[in-house]
């Protein structure tokens, strides 16, 4: 077991130029450093080194075929990791990055396959955070980054999570407070004629559509049937999993509160579980509405934030020691695509639709 130092960044300081170096040197070194972005907390690897990748899988428990995302910090680094960059991705790099997408490329020769999970392809993105930006152009290379987190467990959005998950696993944690957006970024294959979204997020496909016109979406993403294959090989795994069983309730809201509450009665009646063992996922404007349960919000349908909490959420159950979750469904704007993704992952696949009475 390593000991894991703790730098800090914010956005009215930055950094400590010496903690910085620091920093890179782990990097270059093919030491592992995890680093706030906006999306989520990344563990970062040096990307074109296979040895680092190793580390990563293995710091996770994370599946070699599982591509990582290399991030970089300036444009010109995409030049130098991938075959060709078609000029629909130069159009959505100028319209989003930096920012919360990532695209698929065909790789070049210089990053490894332990870095791409065996694929001809590469994934990459410039997040949307001055700390990841600096930290990024400081390393001089591109940094392979998928969450900093235990394999399948939800994300990080706080330092505090990758602590709890990887403290003696890695050799840094960079703490740069709470991330901005919450989830993971928009993944789009570009190596196809028409691009194609493997991985929903902030970024929507009516954003991409604005910018280059016809964009697809892979019909296994919201898909809950185990037989429907997803073209992205991470999206097979189930992620951002609390320890509970959880099963996500779609339907009129009025409807899920009313199934939602009749089924805790019944649990409770027959004896299955006690009222503190039972978990409610719910909005800022039903939590009230739940009189028996732990109920833990993800925000407020209003205000379009429940991404945000979401991962915070399913890890606070997980501290309340509760045995199963019974979760609301969030289907109010577009962005809330990514978070029934989300949703239906951490639940693997358990979803009922519930009919009004």
């Amino acid at each position: 077991m390593m000991n894991t130092k703790y730098i800090n960044w914010s956005l009215e300081t930055g950094f400590c130029q010496e903690e910085l170096q620091e920093a890179v040197a782990i990097i270059q070194a093919g030491g592992l450093v995890a680093f706030p972005t906006e999306t989520v907390y990344g563990l970062g690897g040096n990307g074109l080194r296979k040895e680092a990748a190793k580390k990563i899988y293995a710091a996770k428990g994370r599946p070699s075929d599982n591509p990582l995302i290399l991030h970089i910090g300036k444009m010109e680094q995409l030049d130098g990791i991938v075959k060709v960059i078609p000029q629909a991705a130069r159009k959505l790099a100028e319209a989003f990055w930096p920012g919360p997408l990532t695209m698929v490329f065909e790789k070049a020769d210089c990053v490894p396959y332990e870095t791409t999970g065996g694929l001809d392809t590469v994934a990459v993105r410039m997040p949307e955070h001055d700390g990841a930006l600096d930290f990024l152009s400081a390393a001089q290379v591109p940094v392979a980054a998928p969450s900093a987190n235990t394999s399948g467990r939800p994300s990080p959005t706080l330092a505090q999570h990758v602590k709890e998950d990887l403290d003696g696993k890695i050799d840094m944690i960079i703490d740069g407070g709470a991330v901005g957006i919450g989830f993971e970024s928009t993944i789009v294959d570009m190596t196809e004629a028409v691009p194609v979204i493997l991985r929903p997020g902030y970024i929507t496909r009516e954003m991409l559509a604005e910018v280059v016109g016809e964009v697809v979406m892979d019909p296994a993403l919201m898909s809950v049937k185990a037989d429907v294959a997803p073209k992205a090989p991470g999206m097979k795994y189930r992620h951002y999993a609390p320890s509970a069983e959880m099963t996500v309730f779609r339907g009129d809201e009025e409807a899920v509160i009313s199934h939602i509450n009749d089924l805790i009665k019944k649990y409770v009646e027959q004896g299955n579980y006690q009222p503190e063992e039972i978990g409610i996922l719910a909005t800022e404007e039903s939590a009230m509405r739940y009189p028996m349960g732990q109920v833990i919000t993800v925000g407020s349908r209003k205000e379009d934030n429940a991404g945000k909490y979401l991962y915070g959420a399913l890890r606070q159950f997980d501290q309340y020691a509760v045995k199963i979750i019974l979760s609301e469904s969030f289907y109010d704007s577009k962005k809330n695509e990514a978070i029934m993704n989300r949703l239906l992952k951490a639940a693997g696949q358990h979803v009922i639709d519930v009919e009004m009475d």
